[in-house]
Parts: structure tokens; C-alpha cells; sequence
């Protein structure tokens, strides 16, 4: 039996209308470790009354003959005792613990006046849930009996489907009618429901059963635990949260014995709303768990306004999936191609020919993963997936543990966490890896104004948000990554997500964000991204930043600090590839492109360069070479004659051409080749470089000439990168001396020359017998972006060894690309000039002549 101890008595509240405060104690030593699992109970409801001792089963059939009596002198399993001082001076213990499968309170009341004890006791007692009011049983009584030492005792016994409640009761006697608590309240007591315990945060269960809630708050000054059974929009369960019994630190915790009447959960943070120091608890406000792992829908009551929208956490935590068979491709960093998607977007136009559960789901994916094989990929970058405002964008989450619920086949949460699964299992299968998209810095919850509160605002929001400091565009949703919480909440998510989905890698939005500390200032080494970087889990996944930042459509470039562990989104490279590609940029800045970028990665190696021309924001690739208007100065593009859409021959070819001069460039350089979903189909926004214009791709652009080409020579680049993998596919920088820069007829580049349009180099390979095998030998790449045409002389070779014509971005389709096996390939001998044709690029390969 648990411990009484005799010390001034804590409080907790039985919540409800008219709600009474009652004092109990639970001793320290009930409290419990917890662990990650699920429980459910069955049964039926039972009412036992049981006595003391035989002698006085006579006096309690009098008052209860349909009760059934037992015996009481059982000790009962997993007790809390509370204690309570009766207003006539007299002490009343409970005990609440199980016995027999079934749960039982023992009330064992002592210390009374002597005239109440020899009129003898009686308890009036009911059962509540959500509001003291609405009893679930009431007007029910039951006599005590008395013990040999002149105590009196009565014990209850009900049956595990009807907890958890709140049992509320008084005492009363002939001489006395009705004895209440020294606080003039009814007694209760919780049924099924303890103190719990603070970690892990979320929803888990403890070692004996018992399913614990707990949820960090700070500067909460009460926290409201609501319970939903899911067939009506009102709570069926309401435990208010004792700060002297359910609060540790700054975690408050509550453990219930059974789960299985209720569909969703939420919180209701109670304090003051002081704008001036960031708090702004909102009574009404019923808010997400931030640690729940499965989401209901948002569930809006009638006339109400957004700000009570009410998005629930899932209590179907209970699904398994099978691994069985599951791989991870655990690809080195610089054998990747990369394809960058979203998920709805990818396949939800109907051209896509899915149905409708699947378009635009993870299904949808992996119905088009044939696409991504022929394409040559063998990793895709999904745009963020977690649960986010579908006004704003997925750049713009509210939840950091839970996918979109509209990704999943039913649009529910638990399918959507299959369906994610099966996806991840399917594309490892296919040896193709996952890396997700994430946006730590910033949440969909609303500004003030828009009084968007969903989980972390009404929760605590100056711990999980920047409320001290102006970040310049007005942000009102910046999360505050300097803080330990929010750093914990995290590395939480993401070994979440490694553990749980099986991904194989996270690209950090608006990184450059994460290095920031509590001032705004860069710190030498960022904790959070320290720990990344360290993490037993995470380090052995792809950790890639990239600084762009969602709020202000901007960059942010720093040397961010790596550990040779964090690999970066290379905008530099975007930035002078297009800008050489137009006609303006330096020769210097596209060399450096090509070796890796060795300027900022020359303590990593390039294949921590993720290299890209396009992304999901900006221009996509048919824009890129369609629009350039005064508006689009940023985005470094090139109409190529014309603004828009045109029937000009002339404009429509050399838009062609940039477009394969692009690619061509994108995966001839060192580092990681990055993919943008549409690209290959034509994919257009008419010109608008704004995320929100994006709409799904169509399918039947992969139909006509334009498309089959441009997947042809995506699928050909691919190729060439595996088989030329000695110097395309380098985790370090090729040797100086295997490079040799050229500039027109065979001079050496003026580097510094705007007005210089034209570079070519040769890759030499480093085996000593270069052609021992047939795919080994040199390379030469020459790039023209002049209006003009070029003349590129092509490097002496040994004898009996020629250059075979690869690749010619200014050749009609389909003889700008060959397989160094065609028969028909253009060979070409040493210090054989060849002309390049403007805006234009060309690869040779030496090989051994057949002729």
C-alpha cells in the first residue's frame, strides 16, 4: 500500500464549471520512468461495492441490494494516495490503484468527532469527466464500515472502460448531514489518471502501462489537458494540471491508465496575455501538441474565427510498418543527382493519369519513380512535407513531427505516416535515397493582427519565439534557435524522422538563421549546428544548408561553419553560371564553377557543392531563357531576343540551346547535380519568380519534342557522370597539373576580361596507361557565350588516339549528344580545330581510334 505522509497537503483542481479545489498528496516515489509505446484497454462497465469484513455485508445490501460486495483487504496495485482534512477536523485517505483487472478507491476516513462516528458514516458520491456538474453516476451512496481501530472504510470498484473520471463525493451522518473538505468543497479524486512524468515530451507510455502527456511550457501559469472523443467538437475530458503535482522544471505532465475512449488531445495554456514581454496566453485557444506524432484535421466551430480553429493531436498513435527488407542506399555525397520536388505539385495535375486518392500524394511518387530512374537520379530533395499553412506554403510549417495530412492517401494522418513509409521503401528499392526540405526558422502561425494561433504562440510564445529584437521584415513567426528548447525540439524531429521514416538526409532552410545566437550575431560555432553536425544519428546522415531565407525571398551568405560534415546549396554557382551563360560574366568565376568551387569549399572538397540553375522559387529553366524584364534584374536571366512566348525560329532555337547549355554545364561541373522538378517537361510560370504562382507540373510535356530530348540528354549527362566518375564523380579537387586552361586558338584565358566569352579545358586523367580502358582517356569542354562564332583547337594526342565528338549543344535534336559506342560518333584528331557555333558548348573525348 503507498506511503501516507503527513505534510501540509498540495492541490489539485477537479476542472469544470463552478470547479473546486481539493488537496491531495502523491508521494515522490510514485512517480514513474517513461518510455516511447501505446496502450489500450477493454472492458465493460461494473459497479463492486466492497466492505471491511463480512459482519457488515447485511448494513451495505440494505443500501446498495444490486451491488455486488467483495473483499477489500487485497492490497491494490500501482496506488496514489491522496489526503484530505475534513471540515470537522477528521482526515480522510484515499487510496486509487487496481485490483483484480479493475480499478478501485478506498476511502479509509479517520480522527472523527465522536458523535459522528457512532451515528456511523455514509458517502454520497457521483462520477464527472469533464465538468463537475454533468455526473456520470450521481445521487449514489454507500455506508462505511468500521475497522477495530475505530476508522471507517469503503471501497468502489469499476471497471477499466469507464476511466478516466474524477470521483466526487461527501461524507454525511445522521448528526451531521453533510461533511465537506476543510476548503468547504465536495471531495474528488482522479480515477485512472497520475501525476506522470516530464520526459519524454509528447505521448508515450511508461513502463507499467500507463499512457503519460507531457508538454514544456515556461511561463504558463496553468495547463489545461483537453481529451476528444471525436464524434463531437466538445472535449469529453478536461484535466486541469496541478503545479505542485504535474509540473517538473518547466514540463508539466499527466499520465492516464487508459486511452482508448478518446480520438485527439489538445492543450489550453492558461496566464496573462502580456504583449509588452512576448506572452500571449489566450484562454480560449485550444493548441496543438508541439511533440504529437500523428494530426487530426483542424476542426473550426461555427462562427468562430480562425484564430479558434482547433488542430488536434492524434491519439491512433498505435500503427507498426514493416522495414522488413529496407536498405539504405547509403550513397557517397558526390555520386548523387539530385531531383528537387514537391510532392503535391509532382503529380496532382490530371495530366499525371493517377487517381484521385493518389495525384498529388506519396503514392502519386512512387507511381512516377520509372521517371526519376530514367532520368538518372538516384536522390530526391522533397520541398518541406511537414505539416504547414496551405496558404503560406510548406516553407511556412506548424508542426515539426508529423507529414502533410493531405499527402496521405485518405487525407488523414495515419495515412499519410504509411504512406510516407512505403514511399521511403520503395524509392530505397530502387537505390534511390530521401532527403527532406527543412524549415526550422519560421512558423505558419500568424502575426498579432492575423492572430493565427495553432500550437508554439499560445504555448509559450517568448520561449519559442523572437520577441526581443526587429529582424529587419517585419517577422513575427521567427523562431528562436538560440534557445535550448527550441535547439532540443529540433534534433528531436530530425532523429524523429531518421529513426521513424527512414530518410537519409535534411537540406536546412535559411541555415545561415541557425548560426545566429541570442544577439543576431554569427557565432564561431553555433551550438545547434555543432550538434547537427556531432549527433551519433544525424551525422551519419546528409546535412546540407542552404541559406535562403523563405520570409524575405532572400540570401544570407556566410562561411558557415561545417566540421567537413555539412555540405551547402551553392548559389554562387547559380549566380555566375548564368551570368556567364547571358554573356557577362568573368572566365575566372565559371572555372572556379566547374573545379568544385574550390573558394568555398577548399577545406571540404567539392562534393559538399550542391550545385544547381534552378529551384522551386525564381525562374524555372524555360524562363530563365524567356523573360528578362526590368523586374527580373535579380534573377540574372536572358529572353534571348524576346520577351515571353514567340514563333520566332530564330529566338525558339537559341533558347534550346541555352537551355541544353545550361544542363550541360550543370553536370560537367565538380560537385552535386540539383535537379528542379518540370525542368525536363517545359515547366512554366509565364515569367513570375514568386513561390505562391507554382502550380502542378503537366505530364504531357514529357510527350513532345521538347521534352523527350531534354530528358534524353538528361539521361545521357547522367550516364556520363557514372562512367566518367574519375573526374565528375570526386569527393576531392583534381590536380593542377591535370587541368589545362585555353582560351581562343589554344592562348591562355584572359581571366579577368568581361569582353571574353569564350574558355576551354582539358581534363587529363590520372592513370599513368590512360587508355588501358576505353574510359579513361582525356576530356576537352569548350564553352562558347558569344554571339560569334569560335575556333577551339583540340590538344595533341599520342598516336593511334583520336577525339570523339560527345556532345555539341548547337546540333539539332537528337545529334547534339552521342554514346562514345555510336559508330557514327564525329572523330577528330589532334590540333584539329573545330568551330564552336554562338552560345553554344562542346565535349570531346579522347579514345582509342577504330579506324
Amino acid at each position: 500500500m503507498a506511503t501516507t505522509l503527513s505534510i501540509p497537503i498540495m492541490r489539485l483542481a477537479a476542472y469544470g464549471a463552478n470547479r473546486s479545489i481539493i488537496k491531495l498528496l502523491i508521494p515522490p516515489t510514485q512517480r514513474r520512468r517513461c518510455s516511447g509505446k501505446v496502450l489500450s484497454s477493454q472492458g465493460s462497465y461494473q459497479l463492486i461495492i466492497s466492505a471491511m469484513s463480512q459482519s457488515s455485508v447485511e448494513h451495505v445490501e440494505q443500501l446498495a441490494p444490486d451491488l455486488e460486495v467483495s473483499d477489500s483487504t487485497q492490497e491494490l496495485e500501482k496506488p496514489f494516495s491522496y489526503i484530505f482534512r475534513a471540515e470537522t477536523g477528521g482526515l480522510a485517505k484515499v487510496l486509487v490503484g487496481v485490483k483484480d483487472m479493475k480499478y478501485a478507491v478506498r476511502v479509509e476516513v479517520s480522527f472523527l468527532p465522536r458523535a459522528v462516528g457512532e451515528d456511523g458514516l455514509v458517502m454520497n458520491w457521483g462520477m464527472f469527466r469533464s465538468d463537475s456538474k454533468q455526473l456520470l453516476v450521481q445521487d449514489s451512496q454507500v455506508a462505511f464500515v468500521q475497522n477495530s481501530l475505530g476508522g471507517y472504510m469503503v471501497e468502489l470498484e469499476f471497471d477499466s472502460v469507464e476511466i478516466p473520471f474524477y470521483l466526487s463525493f461527501l461524507l454525511s451522518s445522521p448528526s451531521v448531514s453533510e461533511i465537506r473538505t476543510h476548503k468547504k468543497t465536495k471531495f474528488c479524486v482522479p480515477v485512472g489518471i497520475g501525476p506522470g512524468c516530464p520526459m519524454p515530451l509528447g505521448v508515450s507510455i511508461s513502463d507499467d502501462g500507463a499512457i503519460n502527456f507531457s508538454v514544456f511550457s515556461r511561463n504558463a501559469e496553468g495547463v489545461v489537458l483537453y481529451l476528444f472523443d471525436g464524434r463531437t467538437r466538445e472535449p469529453s475530458l478536461e484535466i486541469d494540471l496541478d503545479p505542485y503535482v504535474n509540473r517538473t522544471g518547466d514540463i508539466w505532465h499527466v499520465s492516464m491508465e487508459s486511452i482508448e475512449n478518446y480520438a485527439g488531445y489538445g492543450y489550453r495554456c492558461k496566464g496573462l496575455a502580456l504583449w509588452d514581454k512576448g506572452d500571449k496566453f489566450h484562454a480560449h485557444d485550444i493548441l496543438l501538441d508541439p511533440y504529437a506524432k500523428v494530426l487530426g484535421d483542424f476542426v473550426l466551430d461555427q462562427g468562430e474565427s480562425m484564430s479558434l480553429a482547433k488542430c488536434l493531436g492524434s491519439l491512433d498513435i498505435e500503427h507498426g510498418f514493416d522495414w522488413t527488407g529496407d536498405v539504405h542506399p547509403c550513397l557517397p555525397m558526390e555520386k548523387l543527382v539530385v531531383y528537387r520536388l514537391n510532392v503535391g505539385q509532382f503529380t496532382k495535375h490530371k495530366t499525371s493519369r493517377l487517381p484521385e486518392n493518389v495525384a498529388g500524394t506519396f503514392a502519386g511518387l512512387i507511381e512516377k519513380v520509372e521517371h526519376l530512374k530514367s532520368l538518372g537520379v538516384n536522390a530526391v530533395l522533397l520541398e518541406p512535407i511537414f505539416s504547414f499553412d496551405e496558404q503560406k506554403g510548406p516553407y511556412f510549417p506548424y508542426h515539426f513531427f508529423s507529414p502533410m495530412n493531405s499527402y496521405g492517401y485518405a487525407s488523414d494522418g495515419v495515412s499519410a505516416i504509411d504512406s510516407m513509409k512505403k514511399m521511403v521503401k520503395m524509392l530505397h528499392a530502387h537505390g534511390i535515397e530521401v532527403l527532406l526540405e527543412v524549415a526550422f526558422t519560421q512558423t505558419g502561425e500568424g502575426e498579432d493582427a492575423a492572430c493565427r494561433t495553432i500550437s508554439f504562440r499560445g504555448i509559450d510564445n517568448s520561449s519559442y519565439y523572437i520577441v526581443d529584437r526587429d529582424l529587419g521584415y517585419g517577422a513575427h513567426n521567427a523562431l528562436k534557435c538560440s534557445n535550448p528548447v527550441v535547439q532540443q525540439l529540433i534534433l528531436d524531429s530530425l532523429r524523429h524522422w531518421v529513426i521513424e521514416f527512414h530518410v537519409d538526409g535534411f537540406c536546412f532552410i535559411n541555415s545561415s538563421f541557425l548560426a545566429q545566437g541570442l544577439n543576431g550575431d554569427y557565432l564561431y560555432r553555433p551550438p545547434l549546428v555543432e550538434a547537427i553536425a556531432f549527433d551519433p544519428i544525424l551525422s551519419k546522415t546528409k546535412i546540407i544548408a542552404d541559406c535562403w531565407s523563405p520570409p524575405d525571398n532572400s540570401y544570407m551568405e556566410i562561411r558557415f561553419p561545417h566540421w567537413k560534415r555539412w555540405a551547402e546549396m551553392n548559389t554562387r554557382f547559380c549566380s555566375d553560371v548564368r551570368n556567364f551563360l547571358r554573356g557577362e560574366g568573368l572566365l575566372s568565376n565559371l572555372a572556379t564553377r566547374l573545379c568544385g568551387s574550390g573558394d568555398l569549399f577548399s577545406s571540404r572538397g567539392p562534393a559538399f557543392s550542391f550545385n544547381y540553375i534552378t529551384k522551386n522559387f525564381g525562374l524555372s529553366l524555360v524562363d530563365l531563357v524567356s523573360y528578362s524584364d526590368g523586374d527580373l534584374a535579380s534573377e540574372l536571366s536572358w529572353n534571348c531576343g524576346e520577351e515571353g512566348p514567340t514563333n520566332n525560329n530564330t529566338v525558339l532555337d537559341l533558347r534550346l540551346k541555352q537551355i541544353r547549355n545550361f544542363l550541360f554545364v550543370l553536370f560537367v561541373s565538380l560537385g552535386v547535380p540539383v535537379l528542379n522538378m518540370g525542368d525536363e517537361c517545359g515547366y512554366s510560370t509565364g515569367g513570375t519568380p514568386s513561390y505562391i504562382d507554382r502550380k502542378p507540373i503537366g505530364w504531357n510535356g514529357l510527350k513532345t519534342v521538347f521534352g523527350r530530348q531534354i530528358t534524353q540528354f538528361i539521361a545521357f549527362l547522367s550516364s556520363l557522370r557514372v562512367r566518367r566518375g574519375d573526374i565528375f564523380q570526386r569527393r576531392d579537387f583534381l590536380k593542377v597539373e591535370n587541368i589545362d586552361w585555353h582560351g581562343s586558338s589554344q592562348s591562355q584565358p584572359n581571366w579577368r576580361e568581361p569582353s571574353c566569352k569564350f574558355l576551354a579545358v582539358t581534363l587529363k586523367a590520372e592513370m599513368d596507361d590512360k587508355l588501358s580502358n576505353s574510359n579513361d582517356g582525356d576530356l576537352f569542354i569548350s564553352f562558347n557565350a558569344s554571339d560569334l562564332l569560335e575556333s577551339a583547337v583540340l590538344p595533341e594526342q599520342s598516336e593511334g588516339i583520336v577525339w570523339l565528338r560527345l556532345v555539341d549543344t548547337a546540333l539539332p535534336f537528337p545529334g547534339f549528344f552521342s554514346s562514345d559506342s555510336d559508330p557514327d560518333v564525329h572523330q577528330a584528331a589532334g590540333l584539329s580545330s573545330y568551330d564552336l557555333k554562338p552560345h553554344s558548348c562542346v565535349l570531346f573525348e579522347a579514345k582509342r581510334s577504330t579506324h
